[in-house]
């Protein structure tokens, strides 16, 4: 059978067994907060403190209206923490599933829909940081804040092939984590997350008009801030997913099988 059919055949199975990812991703999230008192809220505060002296920092030195550079700053911050998570587990999804993948049958993309799970449910509990932010100095205009849900929605499927196609080959070569974790940190400062585009003279504008993550930030961080995203930026994150999602899939189809023996 066609190796992309039986990638799109393990996506299908593992959406429809959405019971057993949600469990395993609660159950992993108990864990890893067993006994505390603010669970993940913890990673709530200290998101919250470094965006707050980023942005403070950050704003002087670059003479920057803390009005409107601490909400772009923190937006910013947030979804970053989403996109790394998700693609950082996905490097070891496979491995950490290795108990269940050796002893029962079950579709590979669970442990990608698992990690997506787990950071979806974190980051609601960051997503408040934004809130506080927003209340604070407020909305320039309601009109454009739906596009949030489709942005954040092709943020998330844009983050999840990545995982997707990282998961497999971490499976193969067990360095590849330590190389998706450095190439991640050197993305954060390289787009536009401590500063935007008017920030930049014209002659370096490249840094972000040749990013595609720059695309998957103003996507959904401009509807919050009252503003539309370019439609070049939709035209771009959607290539990038559907592209993404052929690669993922076909890549996961073809080695699916060889995974059990991999971890």
């Amino acid at each position: 059978m066609n190796a992309f059919v039986l990638g799109i055949s393990d996506f299908l199975q593992s959406i429809r067994s959405w019971r057993l990812w949600t469990l395993l991703g609660w159950v992993e999230i108990r864990q890893r907060y067993a006994r505390s008192k603010l669970g993940p809220f913890w990673l709530t505060i200290s998101m919250g403190v470094m965006a707050t002296t980023l942005g403070l920092l950050y704003g002087v030195l670059f003479g920057q209206n803390l009005s409107t550079y601490l909400p772009m700053i923190s937006i910013g911050i947030v979804m970053w923490g989403l996109f790394s998570g998700v693609v950082n587990d996905g490097c070891t999804a496979f491995i950490s599933g290795a108990g269940y993948i050796k002893q029962i049958r079950s579709p590979k993309y669970v442990f990608i829909f698992q990690i997506t799970w787990r950071n979806t449910v974190v980051w609601m509990h960051n997503f408040i940081i934004v809130l506080i932010v927003l209340a604070i100095f407020g909305v320039k205009s309601w009109t454009s804040i739906w596009l949030f849900i489709p942005g954040v929605t092709l943020f998330t499927l844009n983050a999840m092939w990545m995982a997707s196609f990282a998961g497999v080959v971490a499976a193969r070569f067990r360095d590849f984590p330590q190389i998706v974790a450095s190439l991640l940190q050197v993305a954060f400062y390289v787009s536009p997350i401590l500063f935007h585009g008017e920030m930049l003279s014209k002659d370096h504008k490249w840094v972000i008009e040749y990013n595609p993550l720059a695309y998957l930030i103003d996507i959904v961080r401009q509807p919050l801030l009252g503003a539309f995203p370019a439609p070049s930026a939709w035209i771009i994150a959607i290539v990038m997913a559907l592209f993404g999602w052929s690669l993922a899939l076909l890549f996961t189809g073809r080695y699916a099988k060889r995974i059990p023996y991999w971890i």
